[in-house]
Order: structure tokens, then sequence, then C-alpha cells
């Protein structure tokens, strides 16, 4: 049964899809006269069925805005380039799980990473709505441990871990053991999808200078595809739209190997470097943190795989800024997850104070935490920053 917008929302629908429209048309060059003749094609569709359907060209250049509207992204410079991929008629899991696996091909690109997003069907039709469950396609296991094995993977992930292992999947009970697709349509019971062996492209971590750096066995993927969180264009919303960018050092480095609640492997690096852990004093986590993201960028530099440095990254949102500033919009930022989470003083964000959340559409959406029903599909405010999530997670 095809999902009907109320009768009371259905002028707000329309307000909101006029609303981008006339952006989008006005920055793809199109005439008056189109973007008139596609607003009355709009009104009577939403008056007849409640919703409309976004053309292939007003989905590109929608989850494009989307990118450039995210307040919370430092790497939004590369807005224009970001690849979308159409996947509106995909029906089943397996279709879905079938464009997944070419989305994490094509994003990887032998290295060389491109900002991709490959959406499917909008929400209207609820019965039909597709979730992944995943908070990124490509991701490591948690294992939380009991008396008899020590804790290991990723603690972030201990419960999708769990819910893998009820639907049958079984891993090595490692540290980086990657977890499988897990989809589920309407209804339906979700049902899991390995991931086929040499897919994802992983980078083992070395040092330019520390050799010993190898014998803490460290190693990330090459690619962050965040895939819980719902597009939001002209008041449609896509809950199923994976995305990509490539990874900034830190969001691996400062975030992944060295939060406490993460892998957690400062110590170790510091213990490996002969450092004083007995006091604060001798800086032992600052001087830990600095060499492990060196090695997280000489790795990925080594095996030949995109990665940007937070300097960089802050130089380009700079830079991002500016061309902005020259076609008149204001960049909406929220500050404390644009600076990034080492030597954040250092670069040119720290004293920018004018940034504001101007919350505008077309958006990104995060979905809140997850329940066991696979029909809930409960949205909020935007809460990560789609393409660097180098403040909160990865």
């Amino acid at each position: 049964m095809k999902y009907t917008v109320p009768q009371h929302d259905t002028q707000e629908l329309i307000r909101q899809a006029e609303s981008f429209i006339t952006a989008c048309y006005q920055e793809l060059g199109l005439t008056e006269g189109e973007r008139d003749l596609r607003l009355a094609d709009i009104r009577e569709e939403v008056q007849r069925t409640g919703t409309y359907r976004h053309t292939g060209e007003e989905l590109a250049h929608g989850a494009r805005m989307a990118w450039r509207h995210n307040s919370r992204c430092i790497g939004r410079l590369f807005w224009h380039s970001l690849d979308v991929i159409d996947a509106r008629r995909a029906e089943t899991v397996a279709e879905v799980a079938e464009a997944l696996l070419h989305h994490m091909k094509h994003a990887n690109n032998g290295g060389r990473i491109r900002p991709v997003i490959t959406v499917f069907r909008s929400e209207e039709e609820q019965d039909h709505a597709i979730r992944i469950w995943n908070h990124q396609l490509i991701r490591y296991a948690g294992y939380p441990g009991d008396g008899e094995h020590p804790r290991a993977g990723d603690p972030a992930s201990d419960e999708f871990t769990a819910v893998c292992l009820k639907l049958g999947w079984q891993g090595t009970g490692g540290d980086f053991d990657i977890l499988p697709l897990v989809i589920s349509i309407g209804g339906e019971e979700p049902r899991c999808f390995p991931i086929p062996a040499g897919l994802v492209q992983e980078v083992p971590l070395s040092h330019p200078e520390i050799l010993q750096f190898t014998e803490l066995r460290l190693r990330w993927y090459s690619v962050p595809i965040v895939s819980d969180m719902c597009l939001e264009i002209g008041g449609i919303r896509y809950p199923a739209a994976p995305f990509n960018g490539w990874y900034m050092e830190t969001e691996i480095g400062s975030r992944n190997f060295g939060d406490t609640d993460r892998y957690n492997r400062l110590p170790a690096v510091a213990d490996l470097l002969g450092l004083d852990r007995s006091t604060n004093t001798s800086l032992w986590k600052d001087r830990a943190l600095l060499e492990l993201n060196r090695a997280v960028l000489y790795s990925f530099k080594q095996a030949g795989v995109s990665i940007v440095d937070h300097h960089t990254a802050a130089d380009q949102f700079v830079r991002f800024q500016e061309q902005e500033k020259q076609q008149g919009r204001e960049v909406s930022g929220k500050w404390g997850w644009l600076i990034p989470p080492m030597s954040p003083s250092s670069t040119p964000i720290w004293n920018d104070n004018k940034l504001r959340d101007l919350q505008l559409s077309p958006r990104f959406v995060y979905r809140k935490k997850q329940q066991a029903d696979p029909g809930k599909h409960e949205v909020a405010e935007a809460k990560g920053c789609p393409f660097h999530q180098s403040m909160k997670s990865d």
C-alpha cells in the first residue's frame, strides 16, 4: 500500500519543494520557464499522490547541496565533485546489497578515493522502506570479552556485532574482523550479506622512522562509507543513502585508535616509544598521539590511498568559505565539530567566531539509535559529518 502524505502536510511539502527547485534550477543555470513548468508538475503530483519524485538531475544536485550545507563537515570544498548513484529502482535486499558492494568498489577506486553517494528509494512507501543497519558499510567487529576471552575489536561495534552473530555471521574474534552488510525492507527480518574477501582495501600501519611500529599490528580500511543517515531534499526523505569522502588522518589516529572507548592504543604506542606513562607531565599522550597520526598518514600514502591531514583540511575549509562568499552564500558551520581533535589552535578555524548553524536544506539527518524493530525509522537533526566525522565518530 502506498503511503500518502496527510492533507495538512501537503502545502508544507509543496513549500519545501518550491524552495528546493528554485535554488536548484538557479544553480544549474536553468531558465525561469523551465523552473515554473517543473513546479506546476510537482504541485499537481503532490495534490494527486501526496508526494513527488525527483528527476535524476534534481537528485544529484540536491545530494551535492546537502553535503555543501552540512554544518559539521570540514571537507566541503569538494562538494561539487560528489558522484551520485541513483539506485531508486532497487527492490529486493539482494539488489540493495549488490548496489552497496558496487559503491564500495567504485568509491575505493584502487585507493584514489571518489566521493560517492548511492541513493535508494524515498520513505513514502513505508511498508517497503529500506533500512541499512550498518553505521558504516565497512567497519570492524567488536567483542566485549568475558572471563575466558579478552576484549577484542572495536567497542563501538559491540552491539551491532551481536546482531550480526544472531543472524548467523561468524568472525574470528580478532581485532579486525570486517562486519557483514545487514539489510531489511519494511517489517521483514534483516538479512546478512558478508562482504567478499578482497573487496575491502586495508592499510597496515607502519612509521617512517620507528621500524618497530609494525609490531603493533594495526590496520584500517581505506574508505569511510557512512550508511545510517537520511538524505532530505525538498521535503522528500531518502532513509537509505550511504555516502563517503576520504579520511582525515585524525579520524583514524586520534579517534579510532586513540580514544579510550575505542581501540585505546595510545599506551601501547607510548610503551613502544619508551615514554614515561607514570606522570602526565611527560606529555606521553601527546607524543604518542602525534606519532600515531604520522603513522596513519605515512601508511596511507605508501599504499596509494587518498587521505588528508588536519592542517590541509582546515585550509581547504577556509577556501570553501571564500568560494561560498563569492557566490553570495553564508557557510553553515558548528565550530566544535569543525576544529580537528589534534592541535586545533594551530588551524585557521580556531579563531573563526562567526560560524553559525543555519539549518539549511537539502541536508543530511541522522537516525536515532536504532531499535530491535527493523521497521522503526526515526530521524532527528543531523549530528554527524557525512564526509569527515573528525570530532565525534569515525
